[in-house]
């Protein structure tokens, strides 16, 4: 099979950046995705630019920091930042929406980097309210997507001309992740041509600290995927350890 191992976040901060980036050189991590309105965005570029091999995404945020966008009001607070939380996805604007997912992958683009793909904080990629903008929006960029159908509700037919992975877990997260833990998901994944890992691998600075409440368990994470032992399974087993490049 082979596998995308994606670390979420890159940009939030500068510990994030740096607890990436050492999963990728020490570890099993080829991709990640980055957060373009957080304060450690600046810090990611550079980074990327440094780590050809790392593959490096567009993490869509509506939940997290303030708007790229200057004129979306459906989805700001009195202080000019996201609302949090996932419910007050089904009543925001459809146009501040897409006007501030462009603005953010226009903001990336502007790096002059090339994205691999695009997912999301969150999971807000995968809202009934949200998923159509991002569907159009990779077919107008044409960018893969993190597969988002594993999130709804009953059974949804995949967009034909957005690529995606055949698989996609979200179980390397939480207090209780152990080296079992990835050879268990890779298990669950492995009838699957190509899957993906969302990953959450960090050093631990002020930003995360005070702005996260997933903050601890990112530090087992960054240990848990440089592992002589998960490098090991990776070999026996036979993945290949890819990034969305490879996908089509």
């Amino acid at each position: 099979m082979k596998l995308i191992v994606n670390a979420d976040d890159f940009g939030y901060s500068k510990g994030v950046n740096l607890g990436i980036i050492e999963a990728h050189r020490a570890g099993v991590v080829t991709s990640t995705t980055t957060m373009v309105n957080m304060g450690g965005f600046e810090h990611a570029v550079q980074l990327a630019r440094e780590t050809p091999t790392l593959g490096v995404g567009i993490h869509l945020v509506l939940t997290c920091g303030a708007p790229v966008s200057h004129d979306v009001p459906s989805l700001t607070d009195e202080h000019g930042r996201f609302h949090r939380g996932y419910d007050y996805l089904g009543t925001t604007s459809p146009e501040d929406v897409e006007r501030e997912l462009r603005s953010q992958i226009e903001k990336y683009l502007a790096t002059g980097l090339t994205p691999t793909h695009i997912d999301s904080h969150h999971h807000v990629h995968a809202h009934a309210a949200i998923l159509p903008i991002v569907l159009r929006l990779a077919q107008e960029y044409r960018l893969p997507v993190r597969n988002p159908w594993g999130f709804q509700a009953g059974e949804r037919e995949k967009q034909p001309d957005v690529l995606t992975t055949e698989g996609f877990s979200h179980r390397f997260y939480g207090d209780d992740l152990s080296v079992q833990t990835f050879f268990d998901i890779v298990e669950e994944l492995a009838d699957c041509s190509v899957a993906e890992m969302m990953t959450h691998p960090a050093y631990l600075d002020e930003a995360i600290l005070t702005g996260s409440s997933y903050a601890l368990p990112r530090t087992r994470e960054l240990q848990i995927l440089t592992a002589k032992e998960i490098k090991e399974y990776v070999q026996t087993r036979q993945i290949q350890l890819v990034t969305f490049k490879e996908l089509g």
